[in-house]
């Protein structure tokens, strides 16, 4: 099993349905935005922008009528998640435990409705991004909250636009579509979505403890959502240590990455175009294999908190996240080996 697992890294599986206009979607979706708000001086709001672009994954698969009705309330959720994160971000206590509430309502949402993939990940990382973007030094806010917030609305707008476009055909109308409990039914939890959210809810308690007592308090969400995204979708527990394996390699070679691709973000329309490039490959390829996906959304991720905050050094920045997710994985792992999923009769 071990030795499949090793196998896996380097698998690249035949038959995935082509994903071109879903990956050019989720490009444009964030690089629009980037590259208007570039234009006019703002690229620092620009990626903020771009964190409203994750709505864009939601759905990919389904129909524009399906998504049209779908989507808003994924934006809602997201929304919702962004704001609690930036009005807690100064008292750390409350942050922390909101954290921890959100990484136990996010799955337990996102699974008894049937959610789809990517899962309540994306939750998580708004909630915890809003509350580094935002968070206080010596009492005042390094970024406006109200602007990191219009920002992310307004993300979550231009994806939803793109997202129902096709329907201004006719063809694409006249598609039969789903009625909402058809695309979120529930809710309901079986034995297994319980034990991810079981296994969601002690992950984000052992990454918040960790986080405080060794590390920084401040990005104490990267190593809860490093850990909900390696818990993934599936409650196999080798499903859950082949995903630690590909995050934790995936995420060393893309923070390597990161650091080349630094000084594009000295050049504001160079930075819009390795986003543009690096949304785009990530959905083309993350179907088929997550350990390389995760070497382009390494970087991707790490140039928006960079930029966006302002604040950091690139090299440490890097070593940080390494470290975050290396000890994320470890606890999704070691958490799937003690909360198994209970045996059907």
């Amino acid at each position: 099993m071990f030795a499949e697992t090793l196998r896996s890294l380097v698998r690249l599986p035949a038959g995935v349905p082509p994903r071109r206009w879903i990956a050019l979607r989720a490009a444009l979706s964030s690089g629009i935005p980037l590259a208007v708000l570039t234009a006019l001086g703002h690229e620092r709001i620009g990626l903020q922008v771009a964190a409203g672009a994750f709505l864009a994954i939601y759905g990919a698969n389904r129909s524009a009528r399906d998504r049209a009705k779908l989507l808003p309330f994924v934006a809602a959720g997201m929304l919702a998640c962004a704001a609690l994160g930036a009005w807690s971000a100064p008292i750390p206590w409350l942050h922390l435990s909101g954290l921890v509430a959100i990484a136990i309502a996010a799955p337990a949402l996102a699974f008894g409705y049937r959610l789809g993939p990517p899962g309540p990940v994306f939750f998580v990382i708004l909630y915890g991004l809003a509350g580094y973007i935002t968070h206080a030094v010596d009492g005042v806010r390094v970024n406006d909250p109200l602007v990191f917030l219009l920002a992310v609305a307004a993300g979550a707008a231009f994806s939803y636009l793109l997202a129902v476009a096709p329907l201004v055909r006719a063809a694409e109308r006249a598609k039969p579509g789903h009625t909402l409990p058809e695309l979120l039914p529930g809710p309901w939890l079986g034995h297994d979505e319980l034990t991810l959210v079981m296994r969601s809810g002690l992950v984000a308690v052992l990454g918040v403890l960790v986080s405080v007592l060794w590390l920084d308090p401040l990005r104490a969400y990267w190593p809860v959502a490093a850990g909900i995204a390696v818990l993934g979708l599936a409650s196999d527990r080798w499903h859950a240590l082949e995903r630690a394996l590909h995050r934790s390699v995936g995420t060393v070679i893309g923070a390597g990455a990161f650091l080349l691709l630094v000084p594009a973000a000295e050049v504001p329309w160079l930075l819009v175009a390795v986003i543009f490039v690096l949304q785009f490959v990530i959905e083309i390829i993350v179907p088929r294999n997550y350990a390389l996906a995760l070497v382009f959304v390494t970087p991707l991720v790490l140039l928006i908190i960079q930029v966006a905050s302002g604040v950091g050094d690139p090299g440490a920045t890097a070593a940080e996240r390494v470290l975050d997710t290396v000890i994320g994985a470890a606890l999704a792992s070691a958490v799937a080996l003690v909360i198994r999923r209970e045996r059907r009769a």
